[in-house]
């Protein structure tokens, strides 16, 4: 499944690096996205949502609502059927935005959702 990881880092102690590295040890392709960064954990990082030509099934947010703003109309258009607002990533009102748009929306957290097995059923006990 291919997962664009919102807020990318490159350092290997925030939350947004290591789902990257998990994504890739379950088999997932992880597509980081930070504009400034060239790589994570030796993955080429994307400067936004919308430069990644290859089909994205799930986008996992690492941004905080204020930060988001910038990228909401990216993740409104983009083609993912489902958006994973991690914790301190929550924002109520993008989330029903993207509803309107026929997406998936939960707010969970990805490392526990790949950790449970429940990341590529897209079921979760806290949504």
């Amino acid at each position: 499944m291919n997962v664009a990881v919102l807020g990318a880092s490159n350092k290997p102690e925030r939350y947004s690096f290591k789902a990257v590295r998990m994504l890739r040890e379950k088999g997932h392709t992880p597509y980081p996205v930070h504009p400034a960064l060239p790589e994570v954990d030796g993955i080429p990082v994307w400067a936004s949502l919308r430069a990644i030509s290859d089909p994205i099934h799930t986008v996992t947010v690492y941004l905080s609502a204020r930060n988001q703003q910038s990228i909401a109309d990216q993740l409104l258009n983009s083609r993912a059927r489902r958006v994973i607002f991690n914790p301190g990533a929550e924002n109520p009102e993008l989330a029903e935005q993207l509803r309107q748009r026929g997406k998936e929306v939960l707010h969970d957290c990805t490392l526990v959702l790949l950790a449970t097995g429940q990341f590529a059923s897209g079921t979760s006990e806290v949504g």
